[in-house]
């Protein structure tokens, strides 16, 4: 008699090792490219705003196709979908690795975001799916684990490719991408109910689409270039996605079942997310840029010099997934996210040209810790409230919200520091080779630094109080109506 997934003993630790190689490869895409974008505005000869759309392209994308990929996954499955995304950003990695244009590598990128956004928001649904709720935060802990070591070797592997060619940061994904594609084909099985009743939100799925792009692409223009003539993207942006909430408050099968947000604790807890993704991905966006401009060292010492926020989220994350799965997650969270914020603080006081790299390494060791105990309770929280067939909604709800939060990082953090940094100064910084100029004429970068981990640690410091007032309680509607209650502790 042959066993279906859910009677076979291995089958949750199957799936598990395949969503472990999607992070893996994902959480190391995004390190090796930011230490080589440096290298690419230096060979690809491009302008500052161009070279960040390279890295902004992939978010950008991956946000507006996950919600989409959830959705399609409660209707058609979540193999299909993970199996599909994988293979679409194998692909795109291989093409974005011969080409020398930075549109043609910039619309790659953004091919590269779909797959990234089909396996985003299946990863922890199909975690929910194999495992009983009180493996869930151990498996979820697992997965960030992969994710830290991912960040762990994605600066350090980035360096040493970018010393051989940028363009083997892209195909030193294609062999991980083609055991991972080979791997999920053969391990993954649809073991949730599907909800293919009801038809895609096509509306709600452009005007989605269309408001965040078209937001986006006029947040990064002002800026890092002039705030003069991108009011029209802004506006017609928020135009389309105030009609995408409109759309979705009365379509029968929404893209965003916005039914999940009536309860607090479901709100808060990705508030929380959307807020802590904001600071993470501003901490390393902004340290690429002080150790390889402002302080001249090349990309391979860069990357080893980023170890300390991913060692902290390796060591944190396992443990804080086996301790949410006893007891006092929401503790977990409020200690992780009160640690980041006093790690933020420590760089907006003492950071500056002269500071030992082991006090900032101490710093980054914190924040590092602080997102780790922050990330699998949380995940565990948000991904065991809601029913079955909901669950890649509610993954491509927090995935959405970290996509978010790591575009508007990047821009907000561009944007407060450009504002005092001439524009000649600026681009020898970007682009490595600030090492020679004169400490004070680097004065205006390290001020505008501080001024960014200012912010970043008043972000922080409001995640900690949204912590302290979410519900212990949650009552998410599942798709037929009813209601689903659980304690958080």
């Amino acid at each position: 008699m042959t066993q279906t997934p859910t009677q076979n003993p291995n089958y949750k630790w199957m799936a598990l090792s395949v969503t472990s190689i999607g992070a893996l490869m994902a959480s190391m895409n995004s390190g090796t490219l930011i230490i080589a974008l440096p290298t690419l505005l230096r060979d690809l000869h491009s302008s500052l705003l161009s070279i960040i759309w390279v890295l902004l392209a992939y978010s950008v994308t991956q946000t507006v196709f996950v919600l989409n990929g959830g959705r399609l996954s409660d209707m058609y499955g979540r193999k299909r979908l993970y199996v599909l995304g994988f293979s679409v950003f194998t692909v795109a990695s291989l093409l974005a690795g011969f080409t020398h244009s930075v549109n043609l590598l910039i619309a790659l990128r953004a091919l590269q975001g779909v797959g990234g956004a089909f396996m985003a928001a299946n990863s922890s649904a199909i975690v929910a799916d194999a495992f009983p709720k009180s493996q869930l935060g151990v498996a979820i802990g697992t997965n960030q684990m992969m994710i830290a070591v991912g960040s762990i070797l994605g600066p350090i592997v980035g360096g040493w490719l970018t010393s051989l060619g940028w363009q083997w940061v892209f195909w030193f994904n294609v062999p991980i991408g083609i055991v991972g594609t080979l791997w999920a084909v053969t391990t993954l099985r649809d073991t949730a109910p599907r909800d293919a009743k009801d038809p895609v939100d096509l509306w709600g799925n452009a005007t989605y689409a269309a408001g965040f792009a078209l937001l986006m692409i006029g947040l990064s223009i002002g800026g890092i270039d002039s705030w003069a003539g991108v009011t029209k993207y802004i506006v017609v942006g928020l135009l389309f996605l105030v009609a995408f909430l409109f759309i979705e408050r009365r379509v029968k099968a929404p893209m965003l079942d916005l039914r999940l947000f009536r309860d607090a604790s479901f709100t808060l807890n990705n508030a929380q997310v959307f807020l802590n993704s904001i600071v993470r991905m501003a901490l390393t966006f902004l340290f690429v840029f002080y150790f390889q401009g402002a302080k001249g060292v090349d990309a391979v010492v860069a990357g080893v010099m980023l170890v300390p926020v991913a060692l902290g989220l390796l060591l944190a994350s396992p443990i804080a997934g086996r301790m949410a799965d006893r007891a006092h997650p929401r503790r977990l969270i409020q200690a992780g996210l009160t640690l980041t914020t006093v790690a933020m603080l420590g760089f907006a006081l003492l950071l500056n040209l002269s500071t030992p790299y082991w006090l900032v390494a101490i710093l980054m060791f914190a924040a590092g810790i602080g997102s780790g105990l922050f990330n699998s309770p949380n995940s565990s929280l948000i991904m065991g409230s809601v029913a079955a067939d909901r669950r890649g909604v509610a993954a491509g709800v927090r995935t959405l919200l970290m996509s978010v939060g790591s575009v508007i990082a990047i821009i907000f953090t561009l944007s407060v520091v450009v504002a005092r940094v001439p524009r000649e100064v600026m681009l020898k910084v970007f682009s490595g080779l600030a090492s020679n100029l004169p400490p004070s004429t680097l004065d205006p970068f390290i001020s505008g630094l501080k001024e960014a981990f200012w912010l970043l640690a008043l972000l922080s410091a409001a995640s900690v109080v949204l912590a302290a007032l979410t519900p212990r309680t949650r009552s998410i509607p599942a798709s037929g109506g009813q209601m689903v209650s659980a304690s958080d502790d």
